[in-house]
């Protein structure tokens, strides 16, 4: 059974406009978890915090994500409606999103959708996401599934090996002038674009990111430069998104995510987990995601990036085993 202060908090999370509402919505959902979830607790205990000393979101501790790999990141009672589960090479451990309220999970990627493209009934939406179909628990298909749902077009819907078929598709939406949304993990994008190059109109292409172990990594810049080469495009769009949370931020080029409003991004300092750098400055992604209210909302991720000053923020790179210092990281 769901709490009530967790109800009457979900009320709030996609009204929250101001930056002060954030803030204050923020703390509220912070004392929410620290109370109802058990391995936030324990790791805010560790801490040794003060939870009545945390008035302001910086003060707020951020769940490192790894720890999705061994817990049960829970702020609920009861059974989790569905499990989604991260992708990764054989024989590692998964993270797992135990997620309570699936409505929540749709509101906020179909809020997030059509506020940043319009309403999905304006596409076609074609999913290119062989890594994750030939798995279960994937919350990145789920998203695709519901879009194409919502979309309502015909032509619609996932492509696993079939590129032809997938090629004779994009042919077909271009001589009706469709409108249409290509969402791809990134190697299949890359083999789409070796194997049937052609200039795509209409057409907004997105990767997700991901060459899972399939190619060879690559920089973001040459990997968007060769889409763009092959399909005609002029800027590359992408998702940034991951198991364990419910929202999503989007660029539409250039590699620069915007978050919706119930979303932010905060960057810590890479060597001191609890501090927090400039803007344009390199550190550890930190995430709120005040729709992810019945597991964590305060992640810290093992990507690297930097917020600009127009708000955006771009991911650089994932931490390894180097050295690295705040602004003074230069990363391709």
């Amino acid at each position: 059974m769901k709490n009530k202060t967790g109800e009457s908090l979900v009320q709030r999370i996609f009204s929250a406009s101001e930056s002060q509402d954030f803030e204050n919505l923020a703390l509220d959902v912070f004392h929410f978890q620290y109370q109802n979830c058990t391995v936030y607790q324990k790791f805010c205990d560790a801490l040794d915090l003060d939870v009545n000393a945390v008035q302001a979101l910086n003060n707020i501790p951020f769940l490192p994500v790894e720890l999705f790999k061994k817990h049960q990141v829970v702020s609920f009672n009861g059974d989790p409606e569905i499990v989604f589960s991260s992708s990764g090479t054989t024989g590692s451990i998964r993270s797992t999103h135990y997620v309570y309220d699936l409505k929540l999970y749709k509101k906020s990627f179909l809020k997030s959708f059509r506020l940043f493209y319009g309403d999905p009934s304006d596409y076609c939406i074609l999913a290119l996401l062989p890594a994750y179909l030939e798995r279960e628990g994937s919350s990145l298909v789920y998203m695709a599934d519901q879009l194409i749902k919502a979309s309502g077009h015909p032509l619609g819907g996932f492509h696993l090996n079939d590129l032809g078929v997938l090629n004779e598709k994009l042919k077909m939406l271009m001589d009706v002038d469709q409108k249409i949304l290509l969402i791809g993990v990134s190697f299949a994008l890359l083999d789409l674009a070796e194997q049937y190059p052609m200039p795509l109109k209409n057409t907004i292409v997105m990767e997700t990111g991901g060459m899972k172990g399939r190619r060879r990594e690559m920089i973001r810049h040459e990997l968007h430069q060769q889409l763009c080469d092959a399909f005609g495009q002029t800027v590359i769009h992408s998702e940034y998104g991951m198991t364990e949370l419910l929202s999503q931020a989007y660029s539409k080029g250039d590699g620069l995510f915007t978050a919706p409003p119930w979303m932010r991004v905060l960057i810590r300092e890479s060597n001191d987990p609890l501090a927090f750098v400039n803007d344009g400055c390199t550190g550890g992604v930190n995430i709120v995601d005040l729709a992810n209210i019945y597991s964590c909302s305060f992640i810290a991720t093992q990507d690297l990036g930097k917020i600009n000053p127009d708000g955006s923020f771009e991911v650089l790179g994932r931490f390894d085993n180097s050295d690295v210092r705040g602004c003074n990281l230069m990363i391709g």
